[in-house]
This record gives C-alpha cells, sequence and structure tokens, in this order.
C-alpha cells in the first residue's frame, strides 16, 4: 500500500515510551526472568523494527510474533537473540526457521513427524529450536492432555536435529477480577509440568495482563506485548499495576474549512444536518485509514476543544464541527494530548465498542508512522 507521506495525517510513535514501559516490567521480574517483546502484527501497529530496537533498551532479551514473515523480517533489519514464532508454521519451511535461526511453536504430534524426515534431508544446519504450546483452556492451538504433551517431548528429544527450547501455555481470562478460570488453567499447566522428567530452558505463561496482575506466575520469561505499548490490556475492568505510558499519537490537520447555514446535510447519507450556521471543518484521514465511520458523533481535539465528528466518515476524509472559525493548517488531534485535553485509544475503542488491541492493528499502512 502507498503510504501518505505528502498529506498531514500521520501515527507519531514515542519510542522513549516504550522504552520506559519495558524497563519498569523488567526492574519488577526475578533476575532469572527473562522479557521477551511482542512485536507481532507489526508491532501491534507501532512498526515492528522500531519497537523492537526500543524495547531492546529497555531490557527486552527476545522477542515474539505471529508469522514467519515477521520474524524474517526482524532478523533482515538486524535484530539479534531468541525470535519465537506464537503461531503455526507449515513444516515445508523449516529450511528457512533454521536459516533465519528462529524458534518454532509446536502445536500437534503430526508436525512434529513431519518436520523430523524434513530436517533429516537437510545437510549441515543447526537443530531447529522447538516450544510446545499446550492449550490449557483457549481453545486455540496446543496439545490438550499431559499424555499428548509427553508422547511431544519425546520424539523431541529424541531427534538429534531439534532442541527443546520452551513449553508454554496461554491464558485467556488474566486480565478478569473474577480469578476462577485463570486459577484453573494454571493448574492444568502445572500438571503438566510435574509430570515431565525434566523442564526447557524457557517456561512461560506470561502475557501482559499475567505478567501485571498474577507475577507469581511469571516462569522464567514473559511475553510482554500490549502493555509494552502503553495500553492495560484490562481496559477499564483492573487498574494496571503501576503507570503505562501510551506510545501512539495520532494527528492531521484541517485541510478545509467552510460555514454552513441551516438545514444543510452533511456527508453520504445526510446523516448529519445543521442545525443553525456552522462552521465545518475536514481532516484527510477516512476509514481507508483505519479510523472507521461507526466513529460518527466521536470528537477530535482542536486547539484543546472537542469537535465532534459530523456526518458518515468517507473513505479518505471526514468532516467535524468548529466552535468557531479555524484556519486550514490548524493541527487536529484524533489520539493523544492536546491543550488540556486527552484522547485515549481506549476511548476509542469505547466508541467503537471493541478493545484497544484492535483499534491499533486497524491503523493501515497508508498512514505514515514518524518515530520520536
Amino acid at each position: 500500500m502507498t503510504v501518505g507521506w505528502h498529506r498531514p495525517t500521520k501515527l507519531i510513535i514515542d519510542t522513549q515510551a516504550i522504552t520506559e514501559n519495558v524497563l519498569n516490567e523488567v526492574k519488577r521480574l526475578p533476575e532469572e526472568t527473562e522479557l521477551f517483546a511482542v512485536v507481532k502484527a507489526n508491532g501491534y501497529g507501532h512498526g515492528a523494527v522500531p519497537t523492537a530496537k526500543a524495547a531492546i533498551k529497555g531490557g527486552a532479551t527476545g522477542f515474539c510474533v505471529a508469522l514467519l514473515d515477521e520474524a524474517i523480517e526482524l532478523r533482515e533489519a538486524g535484530i539479534k537473540g531468541p525470535i519465537l514464532i506464537l503461531g503455526v508454521v507449515d513444516v515445508s519451511y523449516i529450511d528457512l526457521l533454521v536459516k533465519y535461526d528462529l524458534s518454532v511453536t509446536v502445536t500437534s504430534q503430526e508436525w512434529l513427524e513431519q518436520a523430523v524426515n524434513q530436517l533429516e534431508q537437510l545437510e549441515n544446519v543447526q537443530p531447529l529450536k522447538i516450544h510446545i504450546k499446550v492449550d490449557t483452556g483457549m481453545g486455540r492451538i496446543g496439545f490438550k492432555t499431559v499424555h499428548e504433551t509427553k508422547k511431544a517431548v519425546e520424539l523431541v528429544q529424541l531427534s538429534e536435529q531439534m532442541i527443546w527450547e520452551g513449553i508454554f501455555t496461554h491464558f485467556s481470562t488474566a486480565d478478569k477480577k473474577d480469578q476462577a478460570y485463570f486459577n484453573k488453567q494454571n493448574q492444568r499447566f502445572q500438571n503438566v509440568l510435574t509430570e515431565l522428567a525434566e523442564l526447557p530452558r524457557y517456561v512461560h505463561v506470561s502475557n501482559s495482563a499475567t505478567a501485571l496482575w498474577h507475577p507469581e506466575n511469571a516462569g522464567n520469561m514473559i511475553r510482554f506485548g500490549i502493555a509494552m505499548y502503553g495500553l492495560n490490556p484490562s481496559g477499564h475492568e483492573l487498574e494496571a499495576s503501576y503507570p503505562l505510558k501510551p506510545a501512539l499519537s495520532l494527528v492531521s490537520e484541517l485541510i478545509h474549512v467552510k460555514e454552513l447555514s441551516a438545514n444543510e446535510g452533511i456527508g453520504y447519507g445526510k446523516t448529519y444536518t445543521t442545525s443553525k450556521n456552522e462552521w465545518i471543518g475536514t481532516i484527510p484521514i477516512g476509514y481507508a485509514d483505519g479510523w472507521l465511520r461507526h466513529l460518527q458523533g466521536f470528537s477530535v481535539l482542536v486547539d484543546g476543544k472537542e469537535c465532534e465528528i459530523v456526518g458518515r466518515i468517507c473513505m479518505d476524509q471526514c468532516m467535524i464541527r468548529l466552535p468557531e472559525q479555524k484556519t486550514a493548517g490548524t493541527k487536529v488531534t484524533l489520539i493523544g494530548k492536546n491543550g488540556d485535553k486527552e484522547i485515549t485509544m481506549q476511548d476509542v475503542a469505547d466508541k467503537l465498542d471493541t478493545i484497544h488491541y484492535e483499534v491499533a492493528c486497524t491503523f493501515s499502512e497508508r498512514i505514515p508512522r514518524e518515530y520520536r
């Protein structure tokens, strides 16, 4: 997708905020526990490579991604250290996993058996690093029973072309007040661990929510994701254990200002009609950028004042009602601080009836990222 460098709309990423969020979490960890920064989905929309580098400055020793291609992007950008792919990688790409020295998540015995055959056909390569995923109640991917997990471990240990580097699970309700299901999942994972004769280098269960509210369950590595970007994984339900500093701001400018008389329609479908003489400003951002149509009625900030989005948001532009005449080129803040006011990513998520994870990942590549 073409990046819109020649318009005023941009995402501003505060890399120092990312560094500080990582550093604050590292300070809380036991000395032997490592922090892997989760930079999947283009660093939750913040940019994978710049956020990875910012995380290193804060003390991250490894990284987690979802896709093989995301891992390769990091390696080709010069990122060192362990990189764990959390998603399932087709067994036919084992040569790339080995070439780029990547760790892979394993979720089935069939995959392991096919991998052994593939590895036997490769000559003079380093062993493949394996993390075994246990499904304790997420219902997504992973081995379900102790028996299945032990069988997988045995196969990995018997293979000279594999290294059993890690075992992990993922909690689905670590960000909730009710801990019953979290405790159930945790007990299931502990039951698996107690049945294993030995453990690998990495035993990890902690996403951001588990790290923040269940630090006693950290294992010896945490997967630090959304909190690294300064966002509370619980939304409104639980208060973060320490202040998180949001890293992302979304800004633009007014590109057109006009005064309309009463009873004039605004936008497609005429979903807004002026009730009196009103100053209307146009901003160059729309749903093709991830500023979605359901944000009609939401507000942005101009000179520290809230200005309502009026009319349907278009593909490339949206309109706002101004309190008075403004000049083209006036700064508009869609996410972030402007004067004494602030719009957070959580505010946007609330308006869209979703989570801020989705908001951050929805911003398209058409919006340039500026790193400060």
